[in-house]
């Protein structure tokens, strides 16, 4: 991967539309910095603003748990071959309660060997959903029985949101930190 595609915007060249979307970005639950897709998503002020509300919604007011969360993020990320995406995720999924085992396994691109009912259950759904576009109905009913309507909604949101945040992080070839190996192997 060669630099990035979108050069760092510093606070001197914001327009007025960024500066308030960066605002938003910095004081809302992710705090300080624009990493990961914000640099290049402020090139469209607007976009940039409803893709971190719903993202601010997906990671920090998802009614699944926040471990489970991370597992299907992870997946989107190994979808897509997001490599700062995974990387980012990978950690937060293990700092979160997720055994590192099923997310390499999810790295290697086989199924994670010793998990939960849970865990189970998201990723099946997930792994259906990335795979086909769909989800079939043992394990749409799996995940409605356990998670409900909501929970359901919440899932594919997080892999939707996910997925679109991969696509930008890939097009705008955003690197890793300096000195991190790249966590995706071609499957």
């Amino acid at each position: 991967m060669s630099e990035r595609r979108f050069p760092e915007l510093s606070p001197d060249v914001l327009t007025d539309e960024q500066r308030a979307v960066v605002d938003a970005i910095q004081s809302g639950p992710r705090g300080a910095g624009l990493r990961g897709p914000f640099n290049a998503l402020l090139r469209s002020p607007q976009l940039c603003n409803l893709v971190q509300q719903v993202g601010a919604y997906v990671r920090f007011g998802s009614s699944i748990p926040a471990p489970l969360n991370e597992l299907a993020i992870c997946m989107a990320g190994r979808k897509w071959g997001a490599q700062y995406e995974f990387y980012a995720h990978r950690r937060i999924g293990i700092d979160a309660g997720l055994n590192p085992a099923i997310l390499d396994a999810v790295a290697e691109g086989r199924r994670p060997e010793g998990m939960s009912g849970d865990e189970t259950i998201v990723y099946e759904f997930a792994a259906e959903l990335l795979g086909t576009g769909q989800v079939s109905d043992t394990k749409y009913q799996a995940a409605i029985d356990r998670f409900g309507e909501r929970g359901v909604m919440d899932l594919v949101g997080g892999i939707g949101y996910y997925s679109l945040v991969s696509m930008i992080l890939n097009v705008a070839q955003v690197p890793l930190p300096e000195g991190e190996t790249p966590p995706l192997k071609p499957l």
